[in-house]
């Protein structure tokens, strides 16, 4: 059976005693080709994996950056299909894990088996489902499953140790861990109970733990990546893009970004 290219990075980077860096990025902002070119930016300074987020209309977990991020997207005619056909024209030149981060809605209006069977024909080797929680998507996920695609699940801050536990035996890939308690978005510090939280999701859980939410700068990069085993930066990386909007250097300045956060990760 082939391995999953998100298992094979995470054992790759145990191997070196290396923590991840998985870059956020929302699939059509400024565009799609545009797009393309970024993750392979991402892929060049040093990104282990790439979440690419499906752009909806009503985003309830994500704060003003993405939001906007998102409404750009959508009014430049991204799809879900289209993000689709996004992964699989990266994947024709790049095996850098791909992981989807979606609301329900749009994959539901897409088609769960016709999902499951475009994703896998794409190359694509993750899914989250940002506002699903796992008992209603039980028979969605053996579908993924079959498919060759990861579940990659979210714990909070608030999730008891049971919550965790059912997470932790349903999830693939490693476990989102939601830092803060609200929308994403960057922040000036990080949650003063980051070191507990995780603590708490490493005594019960044995995938790799990826933090993600509010991480903003290079030295919270770092704080993170001395707790967890990847980092994720989102809405600070799309700000980025946002603020370069329209410079010719735009996708140099989201790599001068990353290589940053990349350098302070080690």
């Amino acid at each position: 059976m082939t391995v999953n290219r998100i298992d094979a990075a995470f054992t790759r980077l145990r191997a070196g005693g290396r923590k991840g860096l998985i870059p956020f990025l929302a699939a059509g902002d400024p565009s799609l080709d545009m797009t393309a070119g970024l993750i392979a930016e991402c892929e060049a300074q040093g990104a282990d994996l790439v979440e690419i987020g499906v752009p909806f209309s009503d985003p309830l977990a994500d704060g003003p950056v993405n939001q906007r991020a998102y409404q750009r997207a959508l009014a430049g005619g991204a799809s879900l299909l289209r993000t689709l056909e996004l992964v699989a024209a990266v994947r024709r030149r790049s095996q850098l894990p791909l992981v989807l981060m979606s609301y329900l809605n749009p994959v539901q209006r897409f088609g769960f088996d016709k999902f499951a069977a475009s994703a896998r024909d794409a190359g694509l080797d993750g899914l989250i489902l940002s506002d699903a929680p796992p008992e209603e998507t039980v028979g969605f996920r053996k579908q993924l499953q079959a498919a060759g695609i990861h579940s990659v699940l979210l714990v909070a801050p608030t999730s008891p140790a049971p919550r965790i536990s059912l997470i932790a035996g349903d999830a693939q890939g490693y476990i989102y861990y939601v830092s803060l308690r609200g929308v994403t978005g960057p922040r000036e510090q990080l949650p003063t109970d980051l070191v507990a939280g995780l603590a708490r999701v490493r005594a019960i859980a044995a995938l790799p733990i990826a933090v993600g939410f509010g991480i903003s700068t290079p030295t919270q990069a770092a704080e993170v990546a001395a707790l967890a085993d990847a980092v994720i930066v989102g809405s600070a990386l799309v700000a980025t893009l946002e603020r370069a909007s329209g410079d010719r250097d735009a996708v140099a300045q989201v790599g001068r970004f990353l290589h940053d956060f990349r350098s302070a990760i080690g």
